[in-house]
């Protein structure tokens, strides 16, 4: 079918998605109808766009007639604000990652419905009566049920996929097709590099804080052992199957329940990669409500609770797991499963304070921090945030407790 471009006078042809283009919120309308078969035209179809990332286009699809709705997720060859070249097959990942989720996890993780190679699109189930966790604890919604549903999906995620309950070939397998370069070198730069080593100069640091982090991040160089451990240990622990950008933005929730989503850095790494970036994204709202909001004790109080359970009820959740599904007769033995379990959960505080560091003086920040402006708030509470994160990485083997974590942020808030 033929169409009128009034602007150039020429008669042109809609593109029929057999050969990948970027779509507009328009296409995206007709490839619901036409290639997913999601709606009739009839049904009063409305569409927009509502990602707000650096590397995909995410629009919702719905209509108000029949009470459907879908989101597609669409990657495209460039990065958004730089215009760098990156790899469509990163959402291949993605559509996999939530599928295999969804079977370990499927209360917790949206429905894929289609994945297309062509069009490099994802076609997912709706999750939008759910809020964003970071803009919900925001406003004081910290749901009870969060610990609880959080840690069933860390543990029930993560140890099913390493050698110690997967076949082993299959493993191997999985390790080779969630091979994700492009997006681990960005975690290995902006997170386990960039912070410590400013050799980019891509780092943003909050005028009156420069001397700070010059003697605390770029001059320690007992941190920078540690921090280099932990990064190698990225590169090189292929343990299990990681999400690889937990925080509190790829997490949905309501009075409900959640839903986890954006799993495009999907690759094979350790564990607590994953546990640690959920634990440090929920020390910057308590961070936000002692330097910004004092008044706000109950929610911060909740917080710092939540933060304390999720620790406690992921190792403990992990110990159960671990006992009902490992049967190898080597990885029964109580020594090695002790060890096992406190590397984990010693890598997942690790990884919390890179993930707290690279937050704070990186150039990718969080709206817990940037929100505030008053340099009289916001130059200590970086600073906390820096103590807390280094605290974390050098202490990371000595804290075996809930109580033990939240109370190193104590001490430094005192």
């Amino acid at each position: 079918m033929l169409f009128y471009d009034l602007r150039k006078g020429l008669p042109f042809k809609m593109p029929d998605f057999t050969h990948f283009f970027l779509m507009t919120p328009a296409d995206v309308k007709r490839y619901a109808v036409e290639v997913l078969h999601f709606f009739h035209t009839e049904d009063g179809i409305q569409c927009a766009e509502i990602g707000d990332g650096n590397i995909n286009y995410v629009t919702r699809v719905w209509s108000e007639a029949t009470g459907r709705s879908v989101i597609v997720k669409q990657a495209d060859k460039l990065l958004r604000s730089s215009g760098r070249p990156l790899d469509i097959n990163r959402n291949r990942l993605e559509a996999r990652m939530l599928q295999l989720e969804r079977e370990l996890v499927p209360e917790l993780v949206p429905e894929v419905y289609r994945w297309d190679e062509t069009m490099a699109a994802i076609s997912m189930e709706d999750v939008s009566t759910y809020g964003n966790l970071r803009k919900e604890l925001a406003v004081g919604r910290v749901y009870a049920h969060l610990a609880e549903n959080l840690s069933d999906f860390l543990a029930s995620s993560l140890l099913p996929t390493t050698d110690l309950i997967l076949d082993r070939r299959e493993k191997k397998r999985r390790a080779q097709f969630f091979t994700n370069p492009d997006l681990c070198d960005i975690t290995e730069d902006l997170v386990l590099t960039e912070p410590y080593f400013n050799y980019k100069n891509r780092n943003l640091i909050t005028p009156g804080n420069e001397a700070f982090v010059e003697e605390f991040l770029y001059r320690d160089r007992a941190l920078h052992k540690e921090v280099a451990s932990l990064r190698n240990g990225f590169m090189n622990n292929a343990q299990a199957l990681l999400h690889g950008d937990l925080h509190s933005g790829s997490i949905f929730a309501n009075a409900r329940g959640v839903k986890i989503i954006d799993p495009e850095f999907a690759f094979y790494g350790p564990m607590g990669y994953d546990i640690g970036n959920v634990i440090a994204n929920l020390f910057f709202p308590w961070a936000n409500k002692a330097f910004a909001a004092p008044e706000e004790t109950e929610t911060a109080a909740a917080l710092e609770t939540l933060i304390c359970r999720l620790y406690d009820e992921t190792r403990a959740r992990l110990e159960t797991l671990y006992d009902a599904r490992v049967t190898f007769l080597l990885y029964r033995v109580p020594a090695f499963r002790a060890a096992y379990l406190d590397g984990v959960m010693a890598d997942s505080l690790g990884y919390a304070g890179t993930e707290i560091i690279r937050r704070t003086v990186g150039d990718s920040k969080v709206p817990e921090l940037t929100s505030v402006t008053e340099p009289i708030l916001r130059v200590p509470m970086e600073r906390a945030l820096v103590k807390l994160g280094i605290a974390l990485i050098k202490n990371r083997g000595e804290l075996h407790t809930g109580a033990a974590l939240t109370e190193i942020f104590r001490l430094i808030l005192a």
